[in-house]
């Protein structure tokens, strides 16, 4: 049986969110083998209640049970929205016809059109906060912080001074079900954290190392995420995988070379000579570290690994019923689990007919926000000559000059 009562996780300070142990599949991309949790916290004061989140709206009536367990609606003086997808802003329209109407909802600048979108509302009584900004009722106090795209353009964390307790959004959750809720108590769950974190926050490392940033200052005892277990034994821990997940090291890792990656699926091995010979380019350039990857023969985390370290990337594909193959388009998503701003990109390939196929993913990589110079396609018919091999060469060493800092007009979407 689901625990339905209210869990206390700091004086005067309850979980008051919804377990979901049945959901096997989250935001389409995310497989949740344990189910997940829509965490959502309740702040009981000599001078009111604040309620901070709320969950998703299929669960609503165990979060209004939760809330009537412990005050009446009257008794509300603020909601705090740290984020405001659906699975954490889904109970909102209904809460706020319970409360009185000069409750106050607290939620950063950029979420303003959000929330009226959400509850279809205007006269909602709602205030903007950032960091610096803070809230102070009865005994508690609480600070706001500004963290934009973890992992959305409004998402923000909270602090309340009083118990060292980080209300942190997305940042630090998991997927994970387990209805003893805390870290020290719950099974082992690094897997879902990690899992969570290259989902969810990889795409945004330099917004997570800004967020960083903030908490560093804070004297932090527990960790409230919005997913999954909440973080009380040694809390730092967690940080600090954020922070090393987070830092690009590869300039260490590469002696301060550029790293360009050329992927290639060949039919008859024409786009795998090609793309040798402006592997060939492409290393003759000084400061520069090139590789070849068969995509015929590489997992998807190893992509994504090599995606990440890698400066340029170069995508060769043959074109096959006018279209790439899958194998190519399956490492094109993979884009959506990085960070790409600072990438640049480009595409090359043999073909037998058409040869539609390079300029469909130029324009990929343009959508994704790589990078994309503005050489000529290298598109090779059939069989390339050796004319045409060192032509490729040639545009091997172009693409790298460019990734190395060489001045071109850029193309980007």
């Amino acid at each position: 049986m689901i625990n339905e009562k209210p869990i206390e996780v700091a004086p005067d300070i309850f979980f008051i969110g919804a377990f979901d142990p049945d959901i096997r599949t989250f935001d389409i991309i995310m497989k949740t083998a344990n189910g997940s949790s829509y965490n959502a916290y309740l702040i009981k004061t000599s001078e009111g209640v604040i309620i901070v989140d709320t969950v998703k709206i299929e669960f609503q009536e165990q979060f209004f049970k939760k809330i009537e367990s412990l005050c009446t609606y009257d008794e509300i003086k603020y909601v705090i929205l740290h984020h405001l997808e659906p699975d954490h802003a889904g109970a909102i329209p209904e809460l706020m016809n319970r409360v009185k109407d000069d409750v106050k909802v607290l939620i950063s600048p950029q979420a303003t059109a959000m929330l009226k979108a959400i509850t279809k509302r205007d006269n909602i009584d709602f205030e903007t906060v950032w960091t610096n900004k803070s809230l102070k009722l009865g005994e508690k106090t609480i600070k706001f912080l500004t963290t934009p795209y973890l992992h959305w353009p409004e998402t923000m964390s909270s602090y309340v001074e009083e118990d060292g307790l980080l209300f942190s959004g997305d940042v630090f959750g998991s997927h994970y079900y387990d209805r003893r809720l805390f870290d020290d108590l719950v099974s082992d769950f690094f897997y879902a954290f990690k899992y969570y974190y290259d989902h969810i926050m990889r795409p945004f490392k330099s917004y997570a190392l800004n967020a960083l940033k903030l908490y560093d200052k804070l004297d932090i005892n527990i960790i409230a995420p919005l997913h999954g277990p909440i973080l009380r034994q040694k809390p730092y821990k967690y940080i600090e995988y954020y922070r090393k997940w987070s830092q690009n090291d590869f300039k260490d890792v590469f002696h301060g070379k550029k790293v360009v990656s050329i992927f290639y699926l060949t039919s008859y091995k024409n786009t795998k000579d090609m793309a040798e010979s402006i592997f060939e380019g492409a290393e003759s350039v000084k400061g520069i570290i090139a590789n070849v990857y068969d995509l015929a023969s590489i997992e998807e985390q190893n992509m994504i690994n090599i995606l990440e370290e890698s400066d340029g990337i170069l995508i060769g594909t043959p074109t096959i019923n006018a279209d790439a193959p899958k194998p190519v388009w399956d490492l094109l998503s993979c884009m959506m689990l990085l960070e790409k701003r600072g990438k640049t990109g480009g595409a090359f390939g043999s073909y037998g007919w058409s040869g539609e196929a390079v300029e469909m993913i130029l324009h990929r990589l343009k959508s994704l926000n790589f990078k994309v110079p503005p050489l000529e396609p290298m598109k090779i018919k059939l069989i390339p000559t050796q004319e045409e091999l060192k032509q490729c060469y040639d545009y091997g060493v172009e693409f790298a000059e460019i990734v190395n800092g060489k001045m071109v007009e850029i193309t980007m979407n």
